[in-house]
C-alpha cells in the first residue's frame, strides 16, 4: 500500500528530528533550531509538528529523554538518539536517498 501525503511527510520530519539528535542531545527548540540552520531556514519546523514527532520516535525506542537546563538556565526535556534510533536513521536515510533519487530522475525527464 501506498503512503499517504501526511505518512511521507511524518516520515520526513522523523528522519530530520533523528538526524539532529545523531549530533548530540537537544531539546526541542534545539532539534527546530538544528534543522532550520542546516537548511538555510528553507525548513521551518513548528512546535505542533516536533513534538509530536520526538513523543512519536521516544514511543518507538528510537530516543530517549530527561530533565536538564537549558542555555538560559530553564527546564528542558533533551531528547537522545538510542543504539535503536541510530539503526533505524540509517536504514530510513537511506530510503530517503532513494526515494529523492527517483523523485529526482521523474522532475529531470525531458520529453522525447
Amino acid at each position: 500500500m501506498a503512503e499517504t501525503g501526511l505518512d511521507l511527510l511524518r516520515g520526513t520530519l522523523d528522519v530530520l528530528v533523528m538526524k539532529s539528535l545523531s549530533w548530540g542531545p537537544l531539546h526541542g527548540y534545539g532539534v527546530a533550531e538544528w534543522i532550520g540552520r542546516r537548511t538555510g531556514e528553507e525548513l521551518l519546523v513548528e512546535e505542533g509538528a516536533l513534538y509530536p514527532a520526538l513523543h512519536r520516535l521516544e514511543k518507538r525506542g528510537l530516543v530517549e529523554s530527561e530533565w536538564g537546563l537549558s542555555e538560559n538556565n530553564r527546564r528542558a526535556r533533551y531528547y537522545q538518539l538510542t543504539a535503536d534510533g541510530r539503526r533505524s536513521l540509517l536504514r530510513e536515510s537511506a530510503l530517503w536517498r532513494r526515494y529523492r533519487d527517483a523523485v529526482d530522475r521523474v522532475l529531470s525527464a525531458v520529453e522525447a
